[in-house]
Parts: C-alpha cells; structure tokens; sequence
C-alpha cells in the first residue's frame, strides 16, 4: 500500500515537472513598454527626419534554443505616430498619409525567425514576415540581434520599406523629392520571462 502511494506520488510529481518545464518555455516574454521604442527614420529634402510611434503592442514567443518556433507580432498605434510637432502630426493622420481614421492600425506578423548563418549562436537572427501599413500588406526580411542585459532579452530589428508601397504619400506627396521613398523602421523590444 505504502509503495503502491509512492510510486503514484513519484509519477505524479514526474507530470507536474515537466507540464511546469513546457510551460515555461512556451510562455510568451514579457513586453516592457518603458524601454522599449518603435521609430520610422526618413528624409525630407534631404535631411534625416526621426519620429517614434509611442504607442504599440508586441508579443514575443522566443527561444534561442529553438529559433525556428519563434514568432513576434507587433500591434502600432497610427495615432500616435510623433514627429515632434502636434501640426506635422495632425497632417501625417490625413488621408493622404496614414489615413488613420480608416486604417487606425499598423502591424507587423512573422512567418520565419531563423538564426543567421555565420553569427555567433543566440545573436543574430533572419527575419520574414508581413508589414501591414494602411490596408496595404507587404512582405518584409531584415535582421535581428538579440542579446541578453541582465534578466532581460533585447531584440533589435531594422525594417527598410518604400512608403509608396503601402500608399503612405498619396497625390503631391507621391513626390520622392520632398520626402524620400525609403523609411527605416527602427524596432527595440525589451522583455523578460513572463
């Protein structure tokens, strides 16, 4: 009787184990909004413009010792798109800029995370996904570093894109003179284990 309980104990503290192991490495990280930032970098008439979008969401499932079952998607908020002016944001809202009254929200899903060939192991990464951006959805690659600070995990992607393909610049503004075609998209995630 005694070894029959024992045993059942032993098998079920077997199953609490590792259900609590998978659990944690299925776990999605957690998102710290304080530190981490969303920024488009472009040109206009030649000179460097940065903004940031202060609002967006992201989720992050990621293990370095299984890239290949990673995934992220990012949830941006249109409106809150800072160019540092409230004039300048009132007009990139418009119709012929975002148009956020219709499209109030960007975003960015991946399908492939796969480590970089070369790179030291955990650093580096290829990244495919879509780009959503005014109704308009277009596949993307860029690479990711990820590195470790602390507790925390950083994941730093650089996005390029050409605004005219998600018809961010309509009429005039279809005019890469004034403001250039390509857009830096700038992604800083900082997280830690849920």
């Amino acid at each position: 009787m005694i070894s029959r309980f024992k045993l059942a104990a032993a098998v079920l503290s077997s199953v609490a184990a590792i259900s609590m192991t998978t659990d944690a490495v299925a776990a999605p990280l957690k998102v710290d909004p304080a530190k981490s930032t969303v920024n488009a970098v472009f040109k206009q008439l030649n000179v460097p413009v940065e903004a940031k979008f202060k609002k967006f969401t992201a989720q992050i499932d990621f293990d370095s010792a299984k890239p290949d079952s990673a995934k992220a998607s990012i949830d941006i908020d249109i409106a809150s798109f800072d160019l540092g002016e409230a004039e300048y944001n009132a007009e990139v809202q418009k119709k012929d800029w975002f148009n956020a009254a219709q499209f109030p929200k960007a975003s960015f899903v991946s399908s492939t995370i796969k480590a970089s060939p070369g790179a030291p192991a955990g650093s580096k990464y290829d990244v495919t996904g879509k780009l959503t951006i005014k109704g308009k959805s277009v596949d993307v690659h860029f690479p990711l570093s990820v590195k470790k600070e602390g507790n925390a995990q950083v994941f730093d992607g650089v996005v390029p894109i050409k605004r005219l393909a998600f018809n961010v610049g309509e009429g005039e503004w279809k005019d890469t003179g004034m403001v250039a075609d390509e857009v830096v998209i700038k992604v800083h995630v900082v997280t830690t284990p849920s």
